[in-house]
């Protein structure tokens, strides 16, 4: 497997703890997506997304969803629940149309992180910072990335840089050795890590309280 992005050393995010995340970083997240994936969109994406049971059509679709949700609890606010709208990708979308709405999502998500007040919080589960919503919109670009480059064949992994992100942000109890990219694999049950299994159960920690 090849690591693509700029190779940032492990040693930049052992035992550092940040909260926060840009519109730029989910903008990044959704680039590396459509470069490592816009070639392949004449391949089959009826396969499984890796370990998934989504197909790769339906898992890419799933990001956009997401990158929408996202930016509607950052421009809404909601204090106690996820706002009641949803994205709907037409079926006969092919997966070099999902791949320009997931880009227009990520955008929306960027402008939307990139513009809230200093004090901006909606629900997750929790009060959430814009920072946390766009730490968990590169999250779930990367994640879903792998999952559907495992199933198409692909080599590629997060890039790490991105990936110590996520982790800073989201993964508090994330170990502080090894690459952040196996790292963050390993804390979402994607692979194992230096003879740890391979966890069958895991969550993030976006919401601040």
């Amino acid at each position: 497997m090849e690591f693509c992005g700029c190779a940032a050393g492990a040693e930049e995010w052992k035992g550092r703890r940040v909260t926060s995340m840009s519109g730029a970083d989910v903008e990044r997240a959704v680039a590396e997506m459509v470069r490592v994936l816009g070639p392949h969109a004449g391949a089959d994406w009826s396969v499984p997304a890796g370990t998934l049971e989504w197909s790769c059509w339906t898992t890419a679709a799933h990001v956009a969803h997401d990158l929408t949700a996202y930016a509607g609890q950052v421009a809404g606010g909601p204090a106690t629940r996820y706002l009641p709208f949803d994205l709907r990708v037409s079926p006969h979308a092919e997966p070099g149309d999902v791949l320009e709405i997931v880009t227009a999502c990520g955008r929306l998500l960027a402008a939307a992180v990139d513009t809230a007040r200093p004090d901006a919080a909606a629900w997750h589960w929790g009060r959430c910072d814009p920072g946390g919503f766009a730490a968990m919109g590169v999250a779930e670009t990367l994640l879903h990335t792998h999952d559907i480059t495992c199933g198409l064949g692909l080599p590629w992994q997060p890039p790490p840089e991105l990936s110590a992100g996520v982790l800073r942000r989201l993964f508090p109890d994330a170990p502080d050795d090894g690459d952040p990219t196996e790292v963050l694999l390993w804390m979402t049950g994607r692979a194992e890590l230096d003879g740890r299994p391979r966890r069958t159960s895991w969550t993030w920690q976006a919401a601040l309280a």
